[in-house]
């Protein structure tokens, strides 16, 4: 309850503050990418139920000769690479956070078509409210393994508490000024995740 008030009233507070940001960013990426501004995907929320979380685009929309969608790397624009380096993109989340999708901290909302990949030990990351920030992204974000990432995300998990928020976010506003661990080595963000790379505990 408490984590959720706390999250309430920052969330509230940020988009009063930021509002100016916002609209600013809301502009540019209308001209530089037109409509629609906001980008929407159903990502899984708490106990792996599906939620619309909200972004300001970053891609364009553009397909191949057979109509599939190109890469990331290829809808990728210089635009959208500054707005994911300076983590505008993430801003309209904070509506997820007031409506209770999200939280400001806590592993972040994956992909649905991960969710019959993991294992035991990674399908706790859905035991708490996807963040806006996370463990994980103060410990390396993209540039890190998924197995090291799913298992920072089970550790906050285990050891969850306001204080250690509060300590995430504060490293989160240092990570995002220096812009560190935006992508992972030769990706345009993160490769997609096909099942973990540790093997499961034998229950023979």
């Amino acid at each position: 309850m408490i984590k959720r008030l706390f999250d309430i009233a920052a969330a509230s507070s940020a988009l009063v503050v930021l509002a100016p940001v916002y609209a600013v960013t809301a502009y540019k990426v209308k001209k530089n990418l037109g409509s629609p501004v906001l980008f929407r995907q159903v990502r899984p929320g708490l106990h792996g139920k599906p939620f619309e979380m909200l972004k300001f685009r970053s891609m364009k929309d553009a397909v191949n000769a057979d109509g599939n969608v190109l890469p990331d790397s290829e809808r990728l624009t210089d635009f959208g690479k500054r707005l994911r380096d300076s983590s505008l993109d993430e801003l309209p989340e904070l509506w997820n956070v007031i409506k209770g999708d999200m939280s400001l901290v806590g592993p972040r909302p994956l992909l649905m078509e991960y969710l019959p990949l993991y294992n035991d030990e990674q399908k706790r990351r859905h035991h708490v409210r996807p963040g806006i920030t996370g463990y994980a992204q103060v410990n390396g974000r993209n540039a890190i393994g998924w197995d090291e990432k799913f298992a920072l995300d089970a550790w906050y998990v285990e050891n969850q508490s306001l204080w250690l928020d509060i300590k995430i976010l504060a490293e989160t506003v240092k990570k995002v000024v220096i812009k560190d661990g935006i992508s992972a080595e030769g990706e345009a963000t993160m490769p997609k995740f096909t099942g973990s790379m540790a093997a499961e505990p034998s229950h023979a």
